[in-house]
């Protein structure tokens, strides 16, 4: 059996050990990036393809006679059509619930800089603000602490389970949104029954149809004044517009958001532009801690294992 991974530089950070999945396949080709015009040719005798963001289409997908597994090198499986895969006889795997713990921590990095004004202090102490300062400690920018905050939730999966874990450690009090649409079950709130009540908005859902734009205008008109946002789930979740006109209203305090609309922001993006001296954008680097993505190299490595003895594992197609 051949595998090929198309893309690893998506990946690897030259720091991970392929050598789980090396041990279950007869040969091992990988390639840094691929161009649209190479994957044919990479791909035409590959038992095993490992794509992160890799596009496989319906028509790469029919010349690819040789082809038997597909497996996605994350959660999101929209760069493969599904419909042809399973057409064809082609299994598509996935990785699941790998960078959870690399994922909250980041989420709480955010929401803790935002509180303290992290950034603003550090800057202060570079550009020698604090070395004019009249009294010993500068407290010029407002502090907020975590414990007795209200924390609103979107998204109640493995994420936001393990985010209202760590925030009732911090001593805050968790609500949880329904989906969309749905009555509310007991222990969830209707989106617009609890964001008035809320001081930080989390966000842990997939972008969807029923998703997209999700907090937009009105909603964000709807949360209490001066709340936090954080976004680390999709951008087109939150309305970029609509949160930046949040900002510079000073209906939200701040905001840390870890994805944009379009990644990477090769047309800009109106957060981009935005001044907010406490708004904290990263570049969808939330789950990619080491462990994680090594989590990611031995979930691959179970997926073959599994496919290659009968019993396939984390299938997204049928």
């Amino acid at each position: 059996m051949k595998a090929v991974f198309l893309d690893r530089d998506s990946l690897d950070c030259d720091d991970l050990d392929f050598s789980p999945i090396k041990q279950v396949v007869d040969q091992w080709c990988e390639y840094s990036s691929t161009s649209e015009a190479l994957v044919e040719s990479r791909a035409s005798d590959a038992d095993i393809l490992v794509v992160n963001k890799q596009k496989m289409t319906a028509p790469l997908l029919r010349k690819l006679k040789q082809l038997k597994l597909i497996c996605v090198a994350a959660t999101g499986t929209n760069n493969v059509d599904l419909k042809t895969a399973t057409e064809l006889g082609i299994t598509v795997s996935n990785c699941q619930a790998y960078g959870t713990g690399s994922v909250v921590q980041h989420v709480f990095s955010l929401m803790l800089a935002l509180s303290t004004r992290l950034l603003q202090y550090h800057q202060a102490v570079q550009t020698g603000r604090w070395n004019l300062a009249s009294q010993f400690c500068l407290l010029d920018y407002p502090i907020q602490e975590l414990s007795g905050k209200v924390l609103g939730i979107i998204g109640y999966g493995e994420l936001g389970k393990n985010v209202a874990r760590i925030a009732q450690a911090f001593g805050m009090e968790v609500m949880i949104a329904e989906r969309v649409g749905e009555v509310p079950r007991p222990g969830r709130h209707a989106l617009e029954d609890m964001l008035p009540m809320i001081d930080i908005l989390t966000i842990h859902c997939p972008l969807t149809e029923e998703t997209r734009n999700l907090i937009a205008k009105d909603e964000l008109r709807l949360i209490k004044r001066g709340a936090l946002l954080i976004n680390a789930s999709r951008g087109g979740v939150v309305n970029e517009i609509a949160l930046v006109d949040a900002l510079e209203s000073d209906q939200l305090a701040g905001a840390g958001v870890d994805v944009l609309t379009e990644e990477p922001p090769k047309e800009g993006n109106p957060l981009l532009d935005c001044n907010h001296p406490n708004l904290i954008i990263t570049p969808h680097s939330a789950w990619g801690s080491f462990q994680a993505r090594q989590r990611i190299v031995c979930q691959l490595a179970e997926n073959i294992r599994a496919h290659l003895e009968g019993k396939p594992v984390r299938v997204v197609n049928s």
